[in-house]
């Protein structure tokens, strides 16, 4: 049990840096698209979230699974809520008068 959470642990920490300097290298030009394809990613996040927090008993496993549905839907939601508020940066305004 313990070489699998040290495990979990490390792939963790790695994936947090990798994601990081991958994020950080991005130019703005691309942030939008980029946005997409992460709240496709997060909707399957949430799918598995779901998978595991869905069984009957109550242990570690299903409460960071319910944690984790909470924190994807979140980040979900807010992806889609930055996305269209920079897609409407780009529409035309209405001219009145």
């Amino acid at each position: 049990m313990a070489d699998e959470l040290i495990v979990g642990l490390v792939v963790f920490v790695l994936a947090s840096f990798v994601g990081f300097e991958v994020i950080n290298k991005v130019p703005p030009t691309l942030h939008t698209p980029l946005m997409s394809g992460s709240n496709a990613i997060s909707g399957i996040a949430v799918v598995g979230a779901l998978l595991v927090a869905g069984a009957r008993e109550w242990n570690l496993t299903v409460i960071l699974g319910l944690i984790a549905v909470v924190l994807a839907t979140i980040n979900v939601v807010g992806g889609f809520l930055v996305t269209d508020r920079m897609l409407q940066m780009f529409k035309k305004k209405e001219s009145r008068g």
